[in-house]
């Protein structure tokens, strides 16, 4: 049976709250809390479908959107595809059109409202902004220094990948790095191939490839977990253990592994649209990759250099 097409917005006011409106008790999930949006017409585009449902709902005309996370899901009575966008550009006051209860939220309310089990990896990449910043420890000395430029320039996702440092120096960066971070209001993951990554106190851990394939469940008590994925099943395996995200590489080709074969934006796109959860863009990125990597579907682009140069 195919699945019902529906477009969902994820609609941000200019300070970054999100509005969430709840389902009536009649509909198919009701009772529950819902990113605002419904069933795809005959003839509409999703983007078309997207700003006849705002209008209608929520009397908002929207002016600009782009794509977030398309994601399929099949419930024991329903199969659905939702195409979801994040929509940063609107105009008119939202009100209740249908009558129904609404209200804007932080991205981290977000967790104290129930879902239904399609919206999980929405609220996800509501969640998640659109750089990933890895920080490399090849100049030790260099670390919180470009920590500081990462954070000065506005990444709220930085995955500190300290292989070659001895455990009581990783102990050292997260005492100084994880403050830093918090001041900012950026997450610190720590990759899972650091030395006691699992001891640190910081926001959560990034597992290699090879430390995910090993795992059949997601890491207990981890807030946030992301992924390195090269192929659809590492992506697969991610999605089942219940990662948050992913990364995705090399997407081209970059300066540190020039044999790798490079995916391109065509593969990429093909891949992450069979993973139902945010995924980012990795190998030869530069900051005018995002508009390329959110219209192949990405979450946003992730990098070691371009946030520094």
């Amino acid at each position: 049976m195919k699945p019902l097409q529906v477009a969902v917005g994820v609609v941000k006011d200019a300070a970054g709250r999100i509005l969430i409106s709840l389902r009536d008790r009649s509909l198919h999930q009701g009772g529950l809390w819902e990113f605002p949006g419904g069933k795809i017409e005959s003839l509409e585009t999703a983007e078309q479908a997207l700003n006849r449902e705002l209008k209608e709902e929520l009397d908002i005309t929207v002016e600009a959107v782009s794509p977030l996370i398309t994601i399929e899901h099949q419930y024991p009575d329903l199969a659905v595809q939702l195409h979801v966008f994040l929509v940063e550009q609107f105009s008119g006051h939202a009100r209740g059109c249908e009558g129904q209860l609404f209200k804007w939220v932080t991205p981290d309310e977000l967790d104290h409202h129930e879902f239904p089990a399609a919206n999980r990896p929405i609220v996800t990449a509501a969640q998640l902004p659109p750089y990933y910043a890895i920080l490399d420890d090849a100049d030790e000395s260099q670390l919180l220094t470009n920590l500081q430029k990462i954070l000065d320039r506005g990444i709220r996702l930085i995955q500190a990948r300290l292989k070659t440092l001895s455990r009581h120096a990783v102990e050292r960066f997260a005492e100084r790095a994880y403050p830093m971070c918090q001041q900012q209001g950026a997450l610190l993951l720590m990759n899972s191939a650091v030395e006691a990554a699992y001891e640190l106190n910081v926001n959560g851990i990034h597992l290699t490839s090879r430390h995910l394939m090993a795992l059949d469940k997601r890491p207990e008590n981890i807030k946030w977990v992301g992924a390195s994925c090269h192929n659809l099943q590492e992506l697969q395996h991610a999605q089942a253990i219940g990662a948050d995200f992913a990364v995705l590489a090399p997407v081209l080709p970059t300066k540190t592994h020039p044999g790798a074969q490079a995916l391109g934006w065509q593969q990429f796109a093909e891949l992450v649209s069979k993973a139902n959860l945010p995924v980012y863009a990795l190998g030869g990125m530069s900051l005018s990759c995002l508009s390329t990597a959110r219209q192949a579907g990405g979450q946003g682009i992730a990098a070691i250099r371009a946030f520094l140069d």
